[in-house]
């Protein structure tokens, strides 16, 4: 591919590339034959710190993007330009992988989706390096969720049926189905979204012999409810919708602020749709503070896009003043 041409497809053009790639087997690593031989001493030292970087909360890691990118940038130059074994070759891709997904997500956050595509096909590509098929999965259940995230549901399906077929950890699992019980209820799906409701639950409840893998560790019971409220509200079922989001925010850790910020949009839209006002005014009062706080531009334009549901009630108390503070920010 010409590389010019590469850096001009959209995030749903790469997206529909990710689906392809992920059918084609790996080939074996090659040993570097120039370049000094990789120390795997700087490989550890690249790991831990990958790990502590990727470990802070929310609100410290939008501090960080720039030591992410670092890192990916010296273990590229270590694939391309360094001497291996087939192991530490491994490992390099699924380092390169694992930091490639993450500022992937930096961008995602930022709303730079090409950007954020450019990045997870980088980490795809590394991951069937590195023959990690699992890791695979995950990159495309990325693709999957910003697919969704910018309205293109049917491109999510494909991407993660695809994925399915790629891992056997419940939690996984889990995590797939229900990304994919988005898509269908966002196409309005009915049968479809509850079917994979259920095998996500039924996943979830499994007691799994190994770790779930590092990209769906933090999967939930929370998650679970939260999304499958957001499914009921696509599909009509405010009440069901209202009691599940109400459920998962009550079980969300508090360190995990970003998913929180996104989920309380998902509550004010609930609550707005039941015309619970006031509610739904106190839970949009704290979404913007937290967006700002945790630097992620795509939160702070989700809350932004409730406003048009607020004016129709501007004669409500509180109203007025958050409209303009949403207009302001």
């Amino acid at each position: 591919m010409d590389r010019r041409n590469f850096m001009t497809l959209s995030a749903v053009s790469l997206a529909g590339l990710a689906s392809q790639w992920a059918r084609i087997e790996p080939d074996r690593l090659t040993t570097a034959l120039n370049g000094k031989r990789v120390d795997g001493e700087l490989i550890n030292w690249l790991e831990d710190t990958s790990a502590k970087l990727t470990a802070l909360p929310t609100e410290q890691r939008q501090h960080t993007a720039r030591l992410m990118d670092a890192h990916l940038a010296t273990v590229t130059d270590l694939i391309e330009e360094g001497r291996y074994s087939e192991p530490t070759g491994q490992r390099l891709h699924i380092l390169a992988a694992s930091l490639a997904t993450t500022c992937g997500w930096h961008r995602f956050d930022q709303s730079r989706h090409s950007a954020a595509g450019r990045l997870w096909t980088s980490a795809l590509h590394s991951a069937h390096a590195a023959g990690a098929r699992d890791f695979g999965a995950g990159v495309l259940s990325d693709f999957a969720y910003q697919s969704n995230w910018l309205g293109k549901p049917s491109i999510s399906l494909n991407l993660l049926g695809d994925a399915l077929s790629r891992t056997e950890h419940p939690t996984a699992r889990s995590l797939l189905f229900l990304r994919r019980a988005r898509a269908h209820a966002a196409l309005g799906e009915r049968s479809g979204c509850y079917r994979d409701l259920t095998a996500a639950e039924a996943e979830l409840s499994a007691t799994p012999s190994d770790p779930a893998p590092g990209w769906c560790a933090w999967m939930s019971p929370a998650d679970l409810a939260v999304d499958s409220g957001q499914c009921m509200l696509d599909l009509g079922q405010t009440d069901l919708a209202l009691a599940r989001i109400t459920e998962g925010m009550s079980l969300l850790p508090r360190a995990r602020d970003k998913t929180r910020g996104i989920f309380l949009t998902y509550e004010a839209r609930n609550l707005l749709k039941a015309r619970q006002v006031e509610q739904a005014l106190a839970v949009t009062n704290e979404s913007p503070d937290l967006a700002a706080r945790i630097g992620a531009e795509r939160c702070v334009s989700l809350v932004r896009d409730l406003a048009p549901a607020f004016k129709p009630y501007q004669r409500v108390d509180g109203v007025p003043e958050l409209l303009e503070r949403l207009r302001a920010g």
